[in-house]
């Protein structure tokens, strides 16, 4: 599924005292199947693009087309977009509201209007995905749970509802580093399976390096710069505009080349990076 923005600009409280231009002049594509990370300071409008999406928010002006169809159009039927595409909003476990953990995953698909066994296999399915026991957490309180295993029962509820595309708004923030690994392990994961097109907001350049096949980078509303991660963290000073440092893995190669190490200038993961320094030793054990 392809998404597709088209000249979209968004005004908070357009035409008064508090009007503020959030998007300026948007246009981008994101093809079927990538893992984009978007990317940048607070109130770039990251947040704001991605409530456009699926039509939470319509644009001031411009288009947004799934798959060629305007998202805004007059006759489309929103209920259907947002089943396509799932938005994950930041902290969504303060969504969380009924009894249970399978009744809360269950509320998509119920108001699909699905089979109870398709809605019970769906509910199976997510928590799977989300590495959640059916049999342990099924039937017990969402709020009884850790604020990690809460993050992921809200995300389950957004994957029984089998979207094409994923758009997740910071899905770590808050997170301990155990459950923060769990939850970008488990997208990617997803991910890999070829299940749908993921669209990451993140701060975190890390992340970001093992995550993503493309960044998008914002500032002021407008998109600094697009490209892979490995061309993007080749221009630190861009980043650095938008607020934005690299990932340690950069950090850590510019310091060894400069202490002599012959090591490629492009490498931006620690994979990477260890995996080149493991060649430079072994070609130095065998001299």
């Amino acid at each position: 599924m392809s998404i597709e923005l088209k000249h979209v600009s968004y005004v908070y409280s357009e035409g008064s005292a508090f009007e503020h231009r959030a998007l300026d002049d948007i246009s981008l594509t994101i093809q079927d199947h990538e893992y984009v990370a978007l990317c940048g300071h607070t109130g770039c409008g990251k947040s704001t693009l991605v409530q456009h999406l699926n039509g939470l928010l319509q644009p001031t002006s411009g288009q947004v087309l799934i798959d060629g169809e305007d998202v805004n159009g007059e006759h489309v039927d929103r209920r259907k977009i947002r089943q396509k595409v799932g938005l994950v909003f930041q902290y969504p476990e303060y969504q969380l509201f009924e009894e249970t953990v399978a009744k809360d995953i269950a509320f998509g698909p119920k108001n699909m209007g699905l089979s109870e066994k398709e809605i019970d296999e769906r509910v199976r399915h997510a928590m799977d995905h989300v590495h959640l026991s059916y049999e342990k957490y099924a039937n017990v309180s969402p709020f009884d749970l850790s604020g990690g295993q809460m993050r992921r029962v809200a995300i389950a509820g957004v994957l029984a509802m089998e979207p094409s595309v994923l758009v997740l708004d910071e899905p770590t923030a808050g997170l301990d580093p155990r459950g923060r690994d769990r939850i970008l392990g488990m997208i990617r994961d997803l991910h890999k399976e070829g299940k749908a097109t993921i669209i990451m907001v993140s701060h975190s350049m890390d992340d970001v390096a093992k995550l993503a096949s493309r960044m998008i980078v914002m500032n002021e509303g407008k998109i600094l710069c697009s490209g892979t991660c490995r061309e993007i963290f080749q221009k630190p000073s861009l980043l650095e505009e938008a607020g934005l440092g690299v990932p340690t893995a950069v950090r850590l190669n510019q310091k060894l080349r400069e202490r002599g190490l012959d090591l490629p200038e492009d490498l931006y993961t620690l994979d990477e990076l260890h995996d080149n320094i493991l060649r430079l030793w072994k070609e130095h054990a065998t001299c």
